[in-house]
């Protein structure tokens, strides 16, 4: 072990990743600001239920493990490039290229095995060419979703963030994922009936 006050170059980088990851708890989630959600969520707040999410299911076909890695290395370009959402104007070719680099940038600081992991583990979401990326895929629209539940129930406004549930209709496909899409709606839709009820009388 390295004595102390000593610092290898290794641990310097580590140190590095970790205080860039670390931004991800700081990085609001841009579509909660331009709906002017008071207190968004950060990006790692998202990616922390995603994971949990992940851990979860109970799909034999799928690597548990792998899905859980997809959803805590999915969105860990934007400690770098924030959230870019759709509103911002920016075209997916060059919103994958500025990530792209960032996530050079980031593996470039880990051990070369490691290294390699968490870059394969973006591209693999990036390309949805797996089976556990488009499940961690639609982990995260169904994760955006829940969470506009909750704020539509913290501000007592059922039915404010339709948008965000105009952009997910019909992508969920997954047994599990529908399966608890179905349990929001219900919950929602029984929010915004009793609101038109209340209002009406």
């Amino acid at each position: 072990m390295a004595a102390a006050g000593s610092c290898s170059v290794k641990g310097k980088n580590l140190l590095q990743f970790m205080k860039l990851v670390g931004q991800l708890k700081r990085v609001p989630r841009t579509g909660w600001i331009y709906r002017k959600v008071e207190k968004p969520e950060s990006v790692s707040d998202h990616m922390y239920r995603m994971a949990v999410m992940a851990l979860l299911t109970e799909d034999q076909k799928l690597n548990k493990e792998r899905c859980i890695r997809l959803a805590l290395v999915h969105d860990m370009a934007e400690c770098i490039v924030g959230d870019i959402a759709p509103a911002d104007n920016v075209s997916k070719e060059e919103k994958h290229r500025r990530e792209k680099a960032a996530m050079e940038h980031l593996s470039q600081l880990l051990p070369e095995d490691l290294k390699t992991e968490v870059y394969d583990l973006w591209q693999e979401y990036e390309r949805q060419s797996t089976a556990e990326a488009k499940f961690v895929k639609e982990l995260d629209q169904c994760e955006m979703i829940l969470q506009a539940l909750e704020y539509e129930e913290l501000e007592k406004r059922p039915g404010r963030l339709q948008d965000f549930y105009d952009s997910t209709a019909g992508k969920f496909k997954h047994p599990e994922v529908v399966q608890l899409v179905s349990a929001i709606y219900e919950e929602r839709n029984g929010a915004i009936a009793a609101n038109t009820t209340s209002t009406q009388t």
